[in-house]
């Protein structure tokens, strides 16, 4: 049998080893097997020993090139690292929020719906505002009580309308949220989807609005208006003409997470021209709320509004756009009246007899909002529901929209420009339940 050979890193003991069966017959040259495995072992003990050796002397050598850097030179060393460090960080990082970008823009807008229902209560509890209500709230309620009567009204076969409507109407819209997520916690089941499944039509319509926080139902309004086929430019203009800068902001920042796009962008991909750009100047929530006047600048202005209409053939659209979009509500009723003195008549029928269509629409409702807001508002319900058919849209909005600020002015101004209560109109025009809620959110008869 040939003799076995030793790892082939070891030559020189390989020549010296010859190693047999134990109990082979023959002389046994060089070491014994113990003595050539002692033999390996300490080959192997001084590689390992050369190795740490190498490590040791490539440490040397970097500290001693350390040396000889400058310090310049030590800093962007570690700044290049450190970017580099940070780039990989960042790339990882991305990836992980772009795997979640669903679930983390459902919990932002949840955190912002949140955030408007404390900001909702605290603007309900303004003095200058409640007064003006309908829907005002009550001063204590269980949350438990009214989540248990509402799923009392829509279990089992049928559905109690009337309970629904007297319990949703007697709170005001942060507590029906409280309301709505005790109903999830106590009873497993999402109010949204309970009460969508047993109501129907403009009634359901209603309900929903009044579950839906303020600001978010600016912003589903606003998305029904652009998507789709048709823009619904009525909407557009009421909800931007009528907002205070803040309410614009938290639109523009709610929509874009909502829809995960701006609300500018879908403005200018729906609409077009002049009116396209009043819209987006709206849209910025920029306007001057201040109370000062300036005397100087409101006779300038009032006559650059005469020179770019009544004065000249044509008319200089962008100079109305300018003032009646930036300019604050005082220094803009100065205006109105000095304008009257120039050109011996009221802005609003320079405006009719200088623009036509949604741009005529769009400045005339930023004029009436600055003049008096609710008789504004009186005009949209008054023309919703004259003549044959009803703007169930615009009519479910309004009385919506308004009932927890000013719907106690709006039904005033409404009586005094149409000679007829709200109440009256609204009870003439509708009927059913859905008729029944309107008329909780008027607040009755004047």
């Amino acid at each position: 049998m040939a003799p076995a050979r030793l790892p082939a890193a070891l030559p020189r003991v390989m020549r010296l080893l010859r190693f047999q069966r134990p109990g082979a017959a023959g002389p046994r040259l060089g070491l014994q097997e113990d003595e050539g495995r002692d033999v390996v072992a300490s080959q192997e003990l001084r590689f390992r020993l050369q190795r740490q050796e190498l490590g040791a002397a490539l440490q040397r050598a970097v500290r001693q090139l350390e040396k000889k850097m400058t310090a310049v030179e030590r800093e962007s060393l570690s700044g290049v690292c450190s970017l580099r460090g940070a780039e990989r960080g960042w790339e990882e990082e991305s990836v992980r929020v772009l795997g979640r970008d669903a679930e983390w823009r459902r919990q932002r807008c949840q955190q912002l719906v949140d955030l408007n229902n404390k900001r909702l209560t605290k603007h309900l509890s303004d003095e200058d505002n409640a007064p003006h209500a309908t829907i005002k709230g009550v001063s204590s309620f269980s949350p438990e009580q009214e989540a248990q009567a509402l799923r009392k009204a829509m279990k089992g076969f049928g559905t109690d309308e009337d309970a629904i409507i007297d319990i949703l109407t007697k709170l005001n819209v942060s507590q029906r949220q409280q309301v709505l997520i005790t109903y999830k916690s106590t009873i497993g089941r999402d109010l949204i989807d309970d009460l969508k499944s047993e109501l129907s039509g403009n009634f359901e319509r209603v309900i929903i609005g009044m579950m839906t926080p303020t600001t978010m139902y600016d912003v589903h309004e606003l998305k029904r208006a652009v998507k789709g086929a048709g823009t619904d430019e009525g909407c557009l203009i009421e909800i931007l003409a009528s907002r205070t800068n803040e309410e614009i902001r938290r639109i523009n920042e709610n929509y874009k997470l909502q829809y995960g796009c701006s609300l500018e962008d879908d403005i200018v991909s729906d609409t077009s021209s002049t009116f396209r750009r009043v819209l987006v100047s709206l849209a910025t929530g920029n306007r001057d709320e201040g109370r000062y006047v300036d005397e100087g600048l409101a006779h300038q202005d009032a006559q650059c509004l005469y020179e770019a209409g009544e004065k000249k053939w044509g008319t200089d659209e962008v100079q109305f756009i300018s003032i009646l979009c930036t300019r604050n509500r005082y220094h803009l009723l100065r205006v109105f009246d000095l304008y009257r003195g120039i050109a011996n008549k009221d802005i609003t029928d320079s405006i009719k007899s200088e623009m036509s269509g949604d741009l005529e629409d769009a400045l005339l409702a930023v004029v009436k909002c600055m003049r008096n807001k609710p008789a504004y508002f009186a005009e949209r319900l008054y023309k919703s529901m004259k003549g044959l058919g009803t703007d169930d849209s615009t009519l479910i909005r309004v009385m919506v929209s308004r009932s927890e600020i000013d719907m106690l002015h709006i039904r005033r101004e409404f009586l005094t420009m149409y000679g007829k209560s709200l109440h009256s109109f609204i009870k003439g025009d509708c009927s059913g339940d859905y008729r029944k809620v309107l008329l909780k959110l008027c607040g009755g008869e004047d």
